[in-house]
């Protein structure tokens, strides 16, 4: 829920606050859903597992689910954190992770070694690790010191679902504790995280906004912007809700996200603008009542509350466990009430600046719980967007005034016609509007 952590605009977005996370034991299951949107949560069929060994390294998955998504670029992602904790008095240095096809060892899908792999390194809450002992001096590997744990992000790319495994396991190498009574590190490597890919879908979506330009802020993968790492700890357990989120904001006819004074919320082109239920669905939540922050401003950090750090909101069940969550809604704006059903392409409200944000814009995901922050991110498809091309990342990069400039819009190169996509971060979206089913 912020602009890009580079940018130094007093209108930019702002991260949310992270908090620590906590590693439990794992014995993974593959489930046997047949069909789209199945739940998750059934029995599962066959159980995967890796060879008894002694492992001072551990690990998990952040949330269980590893649905693949169809993005506009044509590929198909698997997104998610890897959560690794030395369990052992002995550093142990992470030469390489490799994430294999489950059933079939050797084939390497993808491969994190040295630096790459450092840089995709953050603490257990997601922020920066500390730079002493982090890393190995001669490999510049990741170094995990005694009792401390890591995070690991990780993106899967894949040509088709042919090209998918049904499940994954990770192959960790390095250095570190080889027994209980280790007193130094010795050469390491094991199988750990079995992990399912297969069984459910996607969930496809129908228009939360309407009209042209409006641009994907803080889209998948990177790690750079206010979603991915937004790692929070609720309830004793660790959660990622925002992996998939997206913060639409509007260009104007002048190419820039406002008209005038930026200070002035209702000088920005989205300001105001419907916000629409993407699926058949019910309430389950709103809040309606907190005011528009001021434009270039955070609120105070003690002022957040898990009630009120998104704002006006709604939460919509969209079933098979499945819910959409719409944020910093405008006061006064929201037309719903739990227990309300709403029909595809029904106003819900209006995009408005409420809550821990600094600029107007509507902050959409789905999740695998009714609660914004401890939930799982799912993925998810439009069925009916077109993009029009992508804001130049570099333009974007470089901007030392965040927000304030003439955006260049690069045309796309994958032909998707109209299959449903994920748009990726910096995505130009034409929306349809409202379409009921």
């Amino acid at each position: 829920m912020k602009q890009n952590a580079r940018k130094k605009s007093s209108v930019q977005l702002l991260p949310l606050a992270a908090l620590l996370g906590l590693v439990t034991a794992c014995d993974i299951t593959l489930n046997s859903a047949e069909g789209q949107n199945t739940p998750a949560a059934a029995p599962s069929a066959q159980v995967l597992t890796v060879p008894d060994e002694f492992t001072a390294v551990v690990g998990r998955t952040v949330g269980q689910n590893l649905t693949p998504v169809l993005d506009s670029d044509g590929r198909w992602l698997v997104v998610y954190e890897l959560l690794l904790l030395n369990g052992k008095e002995v550093p142990a240095s992470v030469a390489s992770i490799e994430v294999l096809d489950f059933n079939d060892n050797e084939r390497v899908i993808r491969k994190f070694t040295g630096e790459e792999l450092l840089s995709r390194s953050a603490g257990a809450s997601a922020r920066p690790r500390s730079s002493e002992g982090a890393a190995d001096p001669e490999t510049g590997a990741p170094v995990l010191q005694p009792n401390e744990a890591m995070v690991i992000f990780i993106e899967l790319e894949f040509d088709s679902p042919e090209a998918m495994p049904d499940a994954i396991v990770h192959r960790l190498s390095g250095a570190g504790a080889t027994n209980p009574g280790s007193r130094e590190a010795s050469p390491i490597q094991y199988l750990m995280v079995p992990k399912p890919l297969l069984g459910r879908d996607a969930r496809v979506i129908g228009s939360p906004l309407a009209g042209d330009h409006w641009v994907a802020v803080n889209g998948c993968c990177s790690t750079d912007g206010a979603h991915r790492g937004s790692i929070h700890t609720v309830s004793g357990e660790l959660f990622d809700s925002q992996r998939f989120a997206i913060d639409f904001m509007k260009i104007g006819e002048n190419g820039m996200f406002y008209d005038g004074d930026p200070t002035e919320v209702s000088n920005w082109y989205n300001y105001g603008e419907p916000v629409y239920a993407v699926a058949d669905a019910t309430v389950v939540e709103t809040l309606n009542d907190l005011d528009d922050q001021p434009v270039g401003s955070l609120p105070e950090p003690g002022s957040i509350t898990m009630k009120t750090v998104d704002g006006n909101h709604v939460i919509l069940d969209l079933g098979d466990g499945i819910y959409a969550f719409y944020a910093h809604l405008k006061k006064g704006s929201v037309r719903v009430k739990s227990g309300d059903v709403v029909r595809r392409g029904e106003q819900l409200g209006e995009l408005g600046n409420s809550g821990n944000t600094s600029g107007p814009h509507l902050h959409l995901h789905l999740m695998d719980r009714a609660s914004a922050i401890s939930s799982d991110s799912y993925p998810y498809v439009f069925d009916d967007v077109e993009i029009k091309g992508r804001v130049d990342r570099q333009q974007w990069e470089a901007s030392t005034i965040a927000l304030d400039d003439v955006w260049l819009v690069n045309p796309t190169h994958a032909e998707m016609g109209e299959t449903p996509v994920y748009p990726l971060d910096l995505d130009v979206i034409a929306f349809p509007g409202p379409v009921a089913d």
